[in-house]
């Protein structure tokens, strides 16, 4: 029974390629092509152990309602023309909200991977995406407890909510480069264990708004030990439109990285300072300290503990510098809130078993 796995940025790659290798031949691995950059998707496959990608590829509308209609119209082919028993989606992404709506318009059933997440900022596209989907699912994966709680506040039925984990960590355990791949990396940016920050930015509440990327900008290049940014095309693209200066001090922009690259340095990295999600899960797992430069966030188990959400602001760097100057020691004994390692059997497992009704079914 063909499992239909939809693909679209590289956070989905990541956290599903462990899914895809348990499920083997029987996963139907579709990439839409939503992260259509060389930089940020030119890698999935080699690095993640993915199968060479369908032979399909959406194109790129402009705006994010065509973008929308045009995934959801293409991938419906693909269902219609192909017919997995099963259709898996991840997270929050247009490519998500896609697999999702096709799925429900051919009949299939749905399984959301990372379901409940909530940040009850609806001024966000990608809560409004997982309150669709979540809806919208067979069966949702929730990875910590607060996310089931999320489900079932909205009355979604517990027997389509599962508490499996997050695949995340399964994922990242099986890409961490060696420990001599680590320090050539270091070695390559000139950098030392615990003594540099790490920072990305990408989301649109930072990147999009001039003032807010010029202050992050600066801040970050006033700290006191030396900042690597892996530059987003589009944090890149806003950089070169809006006319910044080229950083002078602390901060270094560099081109994206591979998935293994970027691992090597977060997990030496004395600091993180992000406005991702996914990077908030890593640093669990890497037990690394990290700020979350957000007016919310859909992850909240890191905050007091591995980490703390901020804004935009000329506190950054004052904030940043305490973070380097009282490093929490404890973290390394602290568990990830994301789980044991095992969410993806469990998933795994789950479409195992809906694959095993549906051929019952059939032949009943």
């Amino acid at each position: 029974m063909t499992v239909a796995v939809v693909v679209g940025t590289r956070p989905e790659a990541i956290k599903l390629a462990p899914i895809v290798e348990l499920l083997g031949s029987r996963a139907l691995v579709i990439h839409t092509g939503q992260h259509y950059s060389a930089s940020m998707s030119g890698t999935l496959t080699p690095h993640l152990g993915l199968p060479a990608p369908s032979p399909w590829s959406a194109a790129r509308p402009a705006t994010r309602s065509a973008q929308l209609g045009h995934l959801t119209a293409a991938l419906g082919h693909v269902f219609t023309s192909r017919r997995p028993a099963v259709v898996v989606v991840h997270g929050d992404t247009t490519s998500a909200l896609a697999g999702a709506l096709a799925a429900n318009t051919a009949g299939l059933p749905l399984v959301h991977v990372e379901a409940g997440l909530r940040s009850f900022d609806r001024t966000m596209p990608e809560e409004h995406h997982r309150v669709l989907i979540d809806h919208l699912a067979d069966l949702c994966c929730a990875p910590t407890p607060t996310a089931h709680e999320n489900l079932l506040a909205e009355r979604i039925p517990p027997d389509r909510i599962q508490l499996t984990g997050n695949t995340i960590v399964e994922a990242l355990e099986a890409a961490l480069p060696s420990a001599e791949h680590q320090a050539r990396t270091l070695a390559h940016f000139g950098l030392v264990n615990d003594g540099y920050v790490l920072a990305t930015f990408h989301r649109p509440e930072n990147v999009d708004q001039p003032d807010n990327l010029s202050t992050i900008l600066a801040q970050l290049d006033s700290l006191p030990s030396p900042v690597l940014l892996p530059a987003h095309p589009r944090t890149r693209s806003r950089i070169d439109n809006y006319g910044l200066h080229e950083p002078t001090g602390a901060l270094r922009l560099v081109e994206p990285l591979d998935y293994p690259d970027f691992l090597a340095l977060a997990c030496h990295a004395a600091l993180i300072i992000s406005d991702s999600g996914g990077i908030q899960e890593e640093a669990t797992v890497l037990k690394r300290p990290i700020l979350v430069v957000r007016r919310s966030t859909e992850r909240p188990e890191i905050e007091g503990t591995f980490g703390q959400r901020t804004t935009p602001g000329p506190h950054l760097a004052s904030l940043a510098t305490h973070w380097l100057s009282n490093r929490p020691r404890k973290l390394a004994e602290l568990a990830s809130p994301y789980g044991d390692g095992r969410a993806s059997r469990r998933i795994a497992h789950s479409l195992d078993a809906m694959a095993n009704e549906i051929t019952t079914a059939k032949t009943a």
